[in-house]
C-alpha cells in the first residue's frame, strides 16, 4: 500500500541543523540575530530536504501576504511587457509574487479584480494605464490597498504615480522633424478626449508647430486607438483625403508600423518618401522595416521604480512621491533630413 510521503517541517530542519524552531524562523525572514555559518547550514538543509514554509500560516502571523497585484488593460502593444518584465524582476528580487489582471480593452473588469485582489489580501497595487475618464481611481481609494500607478495618473485623488512627460515627449518629436526639414506632418494619435495618453501628446504636437510658427491643419490629426490596426485605418484615412504631409508623427509604435504598412502597400517608400517617428521604443520599432525612429520610454524601469516605490510605502507606511522619468529619442532609419 502506498503511503504517502510526510513534508519535513521546520521542526525537522532545527532538528537536523542542531539549532532552535526560533532560529530557522529568523533564519527564513532574514531578521538577524545568528551567526553566518548557522546561516549557511540552516539554508542548506532547507534546501536538501524540500522544505516550504507555510505562506498561509506566515501571513496569519505577520499580517502581509508578499504580494503585489499588478492591473494593466488588454495587452496589444509590446510596451507593457517590458513593465511587467521590470515589476517581475524587482518584485522577485525583494520576495514577492505578483498576480496580474488583464482588466479588458476598456478595463471594465477593473472593480471585479480590485475585489480579487483585496480578497487575497495583497500588500500592494501597481496600475497601468489606467483611464481617469473610467473612474476606476475612486475604486482603487476604496480599498485602502497602497498603490502606484504606471504611465498614468489620477487627477482627482492623490495616489502616487511613475510616467515621461507626454507632452514635453510630443513636443520633442513633432520638433525632431521640424528640425529635418519638415514643415507638412501630420499626427496619429490614439483617444481624441484621454486625458493621460490623448490630450497632453496631441498638445505637444500642436505646442511644436505653433513655436516654428508652422500652420496647424486639424485635418492631418487622425484619432482612434493605439494598435497597429488603427495605425492602418488612420493611415488610410490620410492617404484618401490627399493631403501633402512629408512626415507623420506617430503616438505609439504599433500605430507608427501600422502606418507604415498601408505605405509600403500604396508604393509610398520609407523614409525618401515619408517619414515617421514612433512613440515608446518598443521591441517592434526595432523589427520594423526601416528600423524606426521613435521616443523611448524606459518602460522597463518604470516597472522596477514601481516596485521600489511600492514596497516603500508598504514597510513604512508612508507615501511615495511621484516620479517624472527621462525620455530620449532614438534616431533609426525611419526619418529623411529635407
Amino acid at each position: 500500500m502506498n503511503r504517502a510521503i510526510k513534508k519535513p517541517t521546520i521542526k525537522d530542519v532545527a532538528k537536523k541543523a542542531n539549532v532552535s524552531v526560533a532560529t530557522v524562523s529568523r533564519i527564513l525572514n532574514d531578521l538577524g540575530g545568528y551567526s553566518e555559518e548557522t546561516r549557511e547550514r540552516v539554508t542548506t538543509i532547507v534546501e536538501n530536504m524540500g522544505y516550504r514554509r507555510n505562506a498561509i500560516a506566515r501571513n496569519l502571523k505577520t499580517k502581509t501576504s508578499h504580494t503585489i497585484g499588478v492591473l494593466l488593460p488588454k495587452v496589444e502593444t509590446t510596451f507593457y511587457v517590458e513593465i511587467l518584465n521590470g515589476i517581475e524582476e524587482m518584485s522577485h528580487k525583494n520576495n514577492y509574487s505578483v498576480f496580474i489582471c488583464n482588466t479588458g480593452a476598456s478595463s471594465h473588469l477593473m472593480p471585479y479584480y480590485l475585489d480579487v485582489l483585496s480578497e487575497r489580501q495583497v500588500d500592494g497595487i501597481i496600475v497601468c494605464s489606467l483611464s481617469p475618464k473610467d473612474m476606476y481611481d475612486k475604486n482603487i481609494m476604496d480599498t485602502k490597498i497602497p498603490c502606484i500607478l504606471v504611465s498614468t495618473f489620477s487627477p482627482r485623488f492623490t495616489i502616487p504615480y511613475i510616467k515621461v512627460d507626454d507632452f514635453q515627449a510630443a513636443y520633442s518629436a513633432t520638433s525632431y522633424l521640424i528640425e529635418n526639414g519638415h514643415t507638412k506632418i501630420a499626427m496619429i494619435g490614439g483617444e481624441k478626449e484621454d486625458p493621460i495618453a490623448g490630450i497632453p501628446r496631441l498638445e505637444g504636437y500642436r505646442q511644436a508647430l505653433k513655436e516654428y510658427n508652422l500652420n496647424i491643419d486639424e485635418s492631418l490629426i487622425k484619432h482612434g486607438g493605439f494598435s497597429f490596426k488603427e495605425g492602418k485605418c488612420a493611415m488610410e484615412a490620410l492617404l484618401n483625403e490627399n493631403k501633402k504631409f512629408t512626415a507623420i508623427f506617430a503616438t505609439c509604435d504599433d500605430i507608427a508600423v501600422g502606418a507604415m504598412f498601408i505605405a509600403h502597400k500604396k508604393g509610398i517608400l520609407i523614409p525618401e518618401d515619408l517619414s515617421i517617428i514612433g512613440y515608446d521604443n518598443t521591441k517592434v520599432s526595432e523589427m520594423s522595416y526601416p528600423p524606426l525612429t521613435t521616443i523611448s520610454q524606459p518602460s522597463y524601469e518604470m516597472g522596477q521604480k514601481s516596485v521600489e516605490m511600492l514596497i516603500k510605502t508598504i514597510t513604512t507606511n508612508k507615501k511615495s512621491e511621484s516620479i517624472i522619468m527621462p525620455f530620449e529619442i532614438i534616431e533609426r532609419e525611419s526619418v529623411k533630413k529635407l
